[in-house]
């Protein structure tokens, strides 16, 4: 058969030779309970009501009892009414494909960008079990950035899953994009949970840029979409990664944001009947987000890797809010983005001394992780002093160490925004001479 049937063979195949249907029993504030499905329906399965008044719009299984399914839809209630008709559809993943790179699709695997999408013969699970943890190789080698802060003071290896903990308005998107050009890896793909519709292009075509889409996928939930569709969006980007990952491909993950997609399980959970803990947090809030980072990271042997950077939202710098202090403890390393940073114009505005990549010390050399050491010395010495300098209080040649911090300072938050692709060992070249004090003979 000629492959130019696929897409239609894998049509044909779908066709289902039953269909199941039940009745709209009631309508709540936010779910829809149906009868006629509970003894056919799994939790997860999608629904779709045919409404008297006219259309469908689709929904998914949130909780089960022996006389009914509750549900939420995808969309609004309007127009949905007692013993409208219900049909349960067939499982539902998606067929990614080396199409799909340089394309924005929607949670459904559906294209947002115009043109129609190829789909691949094979269909991959949103929900999928991590690799065997013994079978998973560990951390490989440094990755290559444009930012000569993750070449030196938090490196990323690859295979690593890192977490990036900011408020509004300090950067996150454009540190993201940055990664999205230039990190080493094969493929991209991008993750915009719950973001304004309006950003959307503007991220993908001025943000990112025609560099960063060249191999790119963006998989992307607006915030007026359902929380189910937001949710879904999360799965949807690890199983595209998964899917290149599988094929032997180094995948960059980057998933804006964690929180979002926390949010999102909150309401599913709650109108499911889960009790609220934390800030009205379910208890399996931790569990939902330890099992999707787990599916990032090394891969078994014989596949690639994915290279994971999730976002969190923090208010007011609150690391220890619920969505937080989870995503901290799953991963292997967190940068904080600083409000005071970004406002006095340094990008990235990464606050280093509250930064920590777990790939250290093993990916550097010994004399790496001395002149990393050094460094972070010599910020916290100036933090600590900072007060005292900038209100006059403190005197030159009371303390040696913050004689020398308050001088290299300049540099050192210089070399923090160094912007170049260049391998690391040329990053930390430009850090060891930022260091190395010069010589007041030759200086003359």
């Amino acid at each position: 058969m000629f492959t130019d049937f696929k897409p239609l063979e894998n049509a044909l195949r779908e066709i289902r030779a039953t269909r199941r249907f039940g009745r709209v029993q009631a309508v709540e504030s936010a779910a829809i309970r149906i009868s006629g499905l509970s003894r056919h329906g799994h939790v997860g399965d999608r629904i779709r009501i045919s409404r008297r008044s006219g259309g469908t719009i689709g929904g998914e299984i949130v909780a089960l009892s022996r006389t009914s399914v509750l549900t939420m839809l995808y969309g609004p209630t309007e127009g949905i009414a007692i013993d409208d008709e219900v049909e349960l559809l067939p499982p539902h993943g998606i067929r990614p494909s080396p199409a799909w790179i340089g394309r924005v699709v929607d949670a459904f695997g559906n294209p947002m960008d115009g043109p129609p999408l190829f789909h691949g013969d094979r269909p991959v699970p949103l929900r999928r079990e991590p690799p065997i943890a013994t079978m998973r190789r560990t951390l490989g080698g440094r990755l290559q950035t444009s930012l000569a802060v993750f070449n030196t003071v938090l490196p990323l290896a690859r295979g690593q899953r890192i977490g990036v903990f900011a408020g509004s308005g300090v950067g996150k998107s454009s540190l993201l994009a940055e990664m999205a050009r230039g990190l080493e890896a094969d493929v991209v793909v991008i993750a915009l949970i719950g973001e304004r519709g309006r950003e959307l292009r503007e991220f993908t075509e001025q943000v990112l840029g025609p560099d960063g889409m060249k191999r790119a996928v963006v998989v992307t939930a607006t915030s007026d979409q359902s929380p189910l569709v937001k949710r879904r969006a999360a799965w949807t980007a690890m199983a595209v990664a998964e899917y290149f990952r599988d094929t032997g491909k180094h995948v960059l993950l980057l998933m804006d944001s964690i929180t979002r997609f926390a949010e999102a399980h909150r309401e599913v959970a709650l109108t499911a009947g889960e009790a609220p803990s934390l800030r009205a947090y379910p208890p399996s809030t931790a569990n939902l987000i330890a099992g999707l980072a787990e599916r990032a990271g090394p891969g078994p042997s014989g596949s690639g890797d994915i290279t994971a950077i999730f976002t969190v939202l923090v208010a007011g710098s609150d690391m220890e809010e619920p969505v937080a202090d989870i995503t901290r403890g799953v991963l292997d390393g967190h940068v904080v983005l600083s409000r005071n940073i970004a406002e006095r114009g340094r990008f990235p505005a990464i606050d280093t001394t509250r930064s920590v990549s777990r790939s250290l010390p093993a990916v550097a050399s010994r004399d790496e992780n001395a002149l990393l050491a050094r460094v972070r010395s010599l910020v916290a010495t100036y933090e600590k002093a900072e007060p005292m300098v900038q209100t006059g209080l403190y005197v030159t040649g009371a303390d040696p160490e913050i004689d020398e911090a308050v001088t290299l300072w300049p540099k050192l938050d210089a070399f923090f925004a160094r912007n170049i692709p260049e391998p690391p060992e040329d990053s930390f070249a430009a850090l060891a001479e930022i260091l190395t004090p010069s010589d007041p003979v030759l200086d003359a």
